[in-house]
């Protein structure tokens, strides 16, 4: 019970990473809001944090609206007083194409969800977290945002940009109580690494519940990390 009591937003809640974070922080005794996209998604969540004996509160919003995430503060401040961690997960992977190729529309959309969408919740959340006596923000990035590669066009922009932007507001909060960092993965089992990979194995790579004591070290209250870069594989002990 490493987070017993501690209050913990998580968007992307619904699937792969972003709902093994959300059973975890649950088991491990954190009350998880879960924010996603597909109503039906978190209510099968909820039934399964429920059925291990956790307490979830769900809310259903499409990240793409980023003026909706405003919305996100004042209940949760009416419910709560407080959020002791966010986990900004959600994210999309675009499309593999050449840059000159790439839709208008779909790049808007990528930045808007991997990007804008993060910085309204950095917005809404932030006096939610300084309201706790150690507020923990954690955001999912990419090994593509530094190993720059061919044809991985808004995705990889956006997780640069995610970066820059996650590790300036390290900066801002250090004299705080709030921590902050990031998380890279590395390919996992999910939707976003088939679409990248169509023809890889996926049982030649961890699945997400493998790579979670990285997620739960840095949520707990007595975490010192602060504006690091962070690999999953390498914190969890997982070959590459």
């Amino acid at each position: 019970m490493r987070l017993k009591d501690r209050i913990a937003l998580i968007t992307g809640a619904s699937r792969g990473i972003g709902a093994a974070i959300a059973k975890r922080y649950a088991a491990e005794g954190a009350h998880v809001i879960c924010v996603a996209r597909t109503t039906g998604a978190l209510e099968e969540l909820d039934d399964e944090i429920k059925a291990m004996g956790g307490s979830a509160t769900l809310v259903p919003l499409d990240l793409e609206k980023t003026e909706l995430i405003d919305g996100l503060a004042a209940p949760l401040y009416e419910r709560f007083g407080r959020i002791d961690i966010v986990v900004g997960n959600a994210g999309i992977f675009g499309r593999m194409t050449p840059l000159h190729q790439f839709p208008p529309d779909l790049w808007e959309k990528v930045f808007k969800v991997n990007v804008h969408a993060n910085q309204r919740l950095i917005r809404a959340v932030h006096p939610l977290l300084h309201a706790s006596p150690s507020g923990r923000a954690i955001f999912v990035t990419s090994s593509v945002a530094r190993d720059i590669r061919a044809y991985w066009g808004a995705y990889a922009a956006s997780k640069a940009a995610l970066d820059a932007m996650v590790l300036g507001y390290a900066r801002e909060t250090e004299q705080s109580n709030i921590r902050v960092n990031l998380v890279n993965p590395g390919g996992t089992q999910s939707n976003m690494r088939a679409e990248a990979f169509p023809g890889e194995d996926p049982n030649t790579l961890p699945k997400p519940e493998d790579i979670m004591e990285v997620f739960v070290a840095l949520a707990e209250a007595g975490c010192t990390r602060h504006g690091e870069w962070i690999s999953a594989r390498d914190f969890c002990g997982i070959a590459k």
